[in-house]
């Protein structure tokens, strides 16, 4: 079934829509209209999230609502419109892409500043190459749902205001039914839109995106000119991305298509299709089922991060000029993400000051949990809970313990860790108490598995949508107990491996 695109109305609901981006001009962009979706109805709606935004009271009740944000109407001030980008996809040139499933419907000034609502999924666009523009159900549950997961973890993310659903259908591997997710964030300019404008020859364009970007979410940069204030962009864009890496580590999570056209220039997580948290510890584990080399395996994150960045400032050269500023700043990212890998592994490890092993101890646990293929959520969460509890319990570490096969290696490690940890206690009795309980403020009790995910789309493909919602409301605050969802917090069942997510994900 097909629909003309949504008309736009003078509906009654008003936002405080502002110019942003689209002020830079049609060689940004190109207005588009969203297609219509029968019968829409809501999935998921992050209530929270639209309080703190500062929506209108009874925001979700207004008629027009659901409409606008299936992208059955456009609201009266809003002007949609696709973006153009380009990039590297696993690794090779791959040329113009852009918006080919977003529509952004502008910007609205909130609560938290300047934010951009973009639906996913609300129909073609002259970007979609032959693609539909659509987006389904399971694909736009998991956007949703890991999008809130990040921001309830402290890692630097787009959100997500909703998902609505249609029993309109869309080809995959399979016949679906179509979703849109509404998606928010200051920017949702990636390294691809640099790469865009410097491969088409437009360095008056790629100027104007730089100073855009500057003007309106680093501001401290413009008292700079020139080529100086072009290579402290890319600096900072390169701390931003070594700090997000970092964040991406500490927990374990495997983003699966980090292309330089899903690269955040404002170090947001940016895209989720083919996303994982690490179930058992593995360096080399690849979520992504499309990636057949491995590009993007767990590990090789920083790295590929790091060669992105090398593409951005590629495309920044016409403006930095030459080569030595611009390898400056580059490099800051080979002492930016170790030192903020290594603060939050001690965080993890309720590790106060500096020592000169403690890179070495974090390595000796890695290892251990490698080699037995430890679950990596369940083991910070337990030996979170064993030092709080091991000036009073005799057996607290057992737990953790019972995690490994190689239960002797992780006695002698076990053993460095505590010496590391009291040496910083200079007497105080209850140092161990104390730094447990931090660590439990660090180490997540519960992350979006891929089978609790999984569980939530079965769930929702039958018009059940509670469990999406219990999961928003846990993911929000995700080192709490929340002892009435415990199980969701146990390893992952067995069948969980054969989960398979690709691109179309």
């Amino acid at each position: 079934m097909t629909f003309a695109q949504a008309p736009t109305t003078q509906p009654s609901l008003q936002l405080p829509w502002q110019e942003g981006f689209a002020q830079l001009g049609r060689s940004f962009y190109s207005p588009c209209l969203p297609t219509p979706l029968p019968a829409p109805h809501w999935v998921g709606r992050n209530e929270t999230f639209a309080q703190t935004l500062g929506l209108p009271d009874q925001f979700w009740d207004h008629p027009e609502v659901l409409q606008a944000l299936t992208g059955n109407l456009v609201l009266a001030g809003s002007a949609p419109r696709a973006s153009v980008y380009s990039g590297h996809q696993f690794g090779v040139w791959a040329g113009q892409l852009g918006d080919g499933r977003a529509l952004s419907l502008g910007e609205i000034q909130t609560n938290t500043g300047h934010q951009e609502i973009q639906l996913k999924g609300a129909g073609p666009t002259p970007y979609s190459r032959q693609g539909d523009g659509r987006a389904v159900l399971r694909s736009s549950i998991r956007e949703f749902l890991a999008s809130e997961a990040m921001h309830g973890l402290d890692i630097p993310s787009t959100r997500a205001l909703c998902v609505t659903g249609s029993p309109g259908r869309v080809r995959r591997e399979e016949f679906e039914t179509a979703a849109v997710v509404t998606r928010v964030a200051p920017s949702f300019v990636r390294f691809g839109h640099f790469e865009h404008f410097a491969s088409q020859g437009q360095i008056d364009e790629l100027r104007a995106l730089v100073d855009h970007v500057i003007a309106h979410h680093m501001p401290h940069l413009q008292t700079l000119e020139g080529a100086p204030r072009y290579a402290a962009l890319l600096q900072e864009v390169t701390q931003r991305t070594a700090q997000l890496m970092a964040q991406w580590q500490t927990v374990g999570f495997c983003h699966g298509v980090m292309n330089t056209d899903n690269m955040s220039v404002l170090g947001l997580t940016l895209d989720y299709g083919p996303f994982q948290f690490l179930d058992g510890f593995d360096p080399g584990h690849v979520c992504n089922h499309s990636d057949h080399q491995g590009r993007y395996a767990y590990a090789r994150q920083p790295q590929v991060a790091y060669w992105n960045l090398f593409c951005l400032g590629q495309a920044l050269m016409p403006l930095i000029d030459e080569q030595a500023p611009a390898f400056e700043a580059l490099e800051t990212y080979k002492t930016a993400f170790p030192e903020a890998l290594d603060q939050g592994m001690r965080a993890k490890l309720g590790l106060t000051g500096v020592h000169e092993k403690d890179r070495e101890l974090v390595e000796g646990m890695l290892q251990a949990m490698h080699k037995d293929h430890v679950d990596y959520t369940v083991f910070w969460r337990r030996l979170s809970h064993a030092v709080a509890e091991s000036k009073h319990a005799r057996h607290a570490f057992e737990p953790v313990r019972d995690l490994f096969l190689n239960r002797e290696a992780f006695d002698a490690w076990c053993s460095s860790y505590l010496a590391r940890l009291d040496s910083a206690a200079e007497g105080n009795a209850q140092h161990r108490e104390t730094a447990g309980l931090k660590m439990l403020q660090v180490n997540p009790k519960f992350i979006l598995r891929n089978h609790l995910g999984e569980l939530a789309i079965r769930q929702a493909k039958s018009g059940d949508f509670e469990m999406v919602g219990d999961l928003l409301t846990v993911l929000h605050a995700p080192c709490d107990e929340h002892p009435q969802f415990e199980s969701w917090a146990g390893l992952a069942p067995e069948w969980a491996a054969s989960i398979e997510i690709s691109c179309s994900s």
